[in-house]
């Protein structure tokens, strides 16, 4: 099988800790989805998390903004502390966690609005008016997001017009406007062209210098590519975590090796 790419090896620097898994359990009615989960995510850093379909990793992506709480099944144990925080303290509001940490899905999902309505919807929200200060930030949004040049000239027209890696970016684009501080990715990638991929997967490195990002992603060449740390799940379970270097060239557990290489997954 092709070796799997893996990009040059950094040099390891403390960084802090934006996140911090504590042991956490999650049910989904009498189904355990996940299993003792410790992981932390440090700024500015990209954090892939890998593993076979229905081992965890989308529901441990979402529980890191409280989105898995909208099923009504959902029971966690455990922790996750937040900047500081514990996110499941009764006082702790969700509507603050989500304005700190922004997420972007699978499927490109603009809204049906235009191209700037999309991006300033998030300000517009939290009571901004002034159109000139809203002009800035959608022209900021859009440019950290790589697609500025591409959609100046039609910021009236409706995102549905885009293509789907020109949509995606635009949904990047909408999360950064709220100045986020991590951004969630949840396969980002997985329904758009390798060009479109390549155009994100750039999006992603420049981005980390201002952000803490945590990827979900099947594809293994795109974690070795741009993450830093890389968590291997199963079954629920974090079978490891270490440096991504690490993980594709010598990792500790024989099932980390075995997925990696393709012999199951």
């Amino acid at each position: 099988m092709e070796a799997t790419a893996v990009k040059p090896a950094e040099k390891s620097s403390q960084k802090s800790v934006v996140y911090k898994t504590e042991g956490l359990n999650l049910w989904y009615g009498k189904e355990q989805a996940l299993k003792e989960i410790n992981l932390d995510v440090c700024e500015n850093e990209v954090t892939a998390i890998i593993g076979p379909s229905g081992c965890g990793k989308s529901t441990y992506i979402k529980t890191l903004n409280r989105m898995v709480e909208l099923i009504p099944s959902v029971r966690t144990t455990g922790k996750i502390i937040y900047r500081g925080h514990n996110i499941f303290d009764s006082h702790y509001r969700v509507e603050e966690l989500r304005t700190q940490v922004g997420m972007v899905f699978q499927k490109a999902n603009p809204y049906p609005k235009s191209i700037y309505e999309n991006v300033a919807y998030g300000p517009r929200i939290h009571g901004l008016r002034d159109k000139k200060e809203l002009d800035q930030i959608v022209e900021k949004s859009l440019r950290q997001a790589a697609i500025w040049d591409e959609v100046k000239d039609r910021l009236k027209e409706n995102a549905h017009g885009l293509s789907g890696g020109q949509q995606q970016r635009l949904c990047i684009a909408r999360c950064l406007a709220i100045e986020p501080d991590v951004i969630l990715m949840d396969e980002p990638t997985s329904a758009l062209d390798p060009i479109s991929t390549l155009k994100i997967e750039e999006l992603v490195q420049e981005l980390k210098k201002n952000y803490s990002i945590v990827i979900v992603t099947h594809n293994m060449q795109q974690a070795a590519r741009i993450s830093d740390k890389t968590a291997f799940f199963l079954n629920g379970e974090v079978i490891e975590f270490s440096d991504t270097n690490k993980i594709f060239q010598d990792p500790d557990d024989k099932r980390t090796e075995d997925y990696i290489t393709g012999r199951f997954g």
